[in-house]
């Protein structure tokens, strides 16, 4: 039985899976993560389906800088799973100490671009005037 806050997490949305873990002791983490692997192939076998080994991948997130390099090593059908410091979950970039800040940079950016490309078509002839774009929410 798993200690209460120890206890594998486990998020879905549509066929998007995350199963979380928290210990300090990498190596527990690894094993888990292994075992649940294990667990998940069986289910899939018995469904007669196939995980997706390039789209699997592990994160580890923490606070610990000097573990900044460290990496998860957990096995898949004797297949090691890469490795990703800094995955896409539904759309958000996540880093080590989970900040945010790569996701929020790329938003920005994203968002800064298309404000001067809305910008650029109001002044235009051609495209709508601002009032149009206001009224749009744009």
């Amino acid at each position: 039985m798993w200690p209460a806050n120890h206890r594998p997490r486990k998020y879905a949305y549509a066929d998007d899976v995350a199963i979380m873990h928290a210990n300090g002791d990498w190596q527990a983490v690894e094993g888990v993560r292994t075992k649940d692997m294990a667990t998940i192939g069986e289910y899939l076998q018995t469904r007669k389906l196939k995980l997706s080994t390039t789209k699997t991948l592990l994160a580890a997130f923490h606070l610990n800088n000097k573990e900044a390099t460290r990496e998860l090593t957990v096995k898949y059908n004797n297949e090691t799973l890469p490795f990703c410091s800094v995955p896409k979950y539904l759309g958000v970039t996540l880093d080590k100490s989970l900040t945010y800040r790569q996701h929020l940079e790329s938003l920005r950016k994203k968002l800064t671009s298309r404000v001067a490309l809305l910008r650029r078509l109001a002044g235009s002839g051609c495209g709508a005037g601002e009032t149009t774009l206001q009224i749009a929410g744009l």
